[in-house]
């Protein structure tokens, strides 16, 4: 199976103890957000995790512990976008702290493991196209050589982010617009030796040089492990979305960076509530098993194709 660590809060940076702890035990469990009592016990054994997927803004906190990793194969979706404070108030600084650490991480477990995610995109009266070209191309420059990838997308309103986007004054901008905007951040990319691709847009980027883009991508995956995967794709995310079947272990509203356009979060109000409830020894991120809880064990084995194909 694909471990998703995770899209639903940033595991790196606030909970990687819990993460070691669990990858320790062996096992974690996962409230099912639709149904509060239902809990799955998800196995984490290297037998049948094919591959980590970590999405952070931060992974500094867990970087010391990667060897704990080594039974593992995994990659990173680092997030390093230009905004500053006022839209991600618990985010590292950019060029102090978010591009030193990304530099590291490449040069530790190598520039095709971690891909730079510059999203979501909005704009406003201070973050305009303008503004985001500037902020693309620097950030590109810093991060040419430690990269092989980069993935955008334009932000979306969602029912747990349209208060705070509301307040934001978005602008909105024609298709065309937004496709010759894209085209000149394309350019950047590649002239920084980066590939470029758009998550999860229903708009159509090719004419652009920009693909669609797979957050955990099977092709991917496969060139890391060594080895074809079977899986499908994913059922449970958007149309747009090209991911393969992964296993979410994080939890809704325990992300602490504060996000504006944040789609994983009620409140703060929330998230300080269950941020209270993590303990680094509980099976489960931000919560206890209560009695009126089920816990199921969710059986799953590894989707690797261990025999060749005659014609491979």
């Amino acid at each position: 199976m694909i471990l998703s660590a995770s899209r639903r809060t940033d595991i790196p940076n606030y909970y990687s103890d819990w993460f070691y702890q669990r990858i320790k035990e062996g096992y974690c469990y996962v409230r099912n957000p639709m149904n509060a009592h239902q809990i799955s016990k998800i196995s984490l054994s290297p037998e049948v995790v094919d591959c980590i997927v970590f999405w952070t803004k931060n992974p500094a906190p867990m970087m010391a512990r990667l060897p704990e990793l080594k039974d593992y194969r995994y990659y990173f979706q680092f997030t390093l976008t230009g905004y500053g404070r006022d839209i991600e108030p618990n985010v590292p600084r950019k060029k102090e702290s978010a591009i030193p650490t990304f530099q590291s991480l490449s040069r530790e477990i190598g520039k095709e493991k971690v891909i730079w995610r510059y999203d979501p995109i909005l704009f406003t009266e201070k973050y305009t196209m303008e503004y985001h070209l500037s902020a693309f191309s620097q950030i590109a420059e810093a991060l040419c050589g430690y990269t092989d990838k980069c993935v955008i997308s334009f932000v979306d309103i969602y029912a747990k982010n349209r208060k705070t986007m509301e307040r934001l004054w978005l602008q909105v901008f024609p298709e065309e617009k937004l496709k010759e905007f894209a085209g000149k951040l394309s350019r950047i990319a590649r002239g920084h030796s980066m590939e470029i691709a758009a998550c999860a847009e229903a708009m159509d980027l090719s004419d652009c040089g920009i693909s669609p883009n797979s957050c955990i991508d099977k092709g991917q995956i496969e060139k890391i492990i060594g080895c074809k995967l079977r899986g499908a794709k994913d059922k449970n995310q958007r149309g747009e979305c090209g991911c393969m079947e992964s296993v979410e272990i994080g939890a809704y509203d325990t992300c602490k960076n504060g996000c504006l356009y944040c789609y994983a979060n009620q409140s703060d109000v929330q998230v300080r509530s269950k941020a209270e409830l993590y303990d680094v020894n509980s099976p489960l991120l931000c919560g206890t098993v209560t009695e009126q809880d089920k816990i199921t064990e969710r059986k799953r084995k590894s989707l690797r194709e261990e025999q060749l194909s005659f014609f491979e």
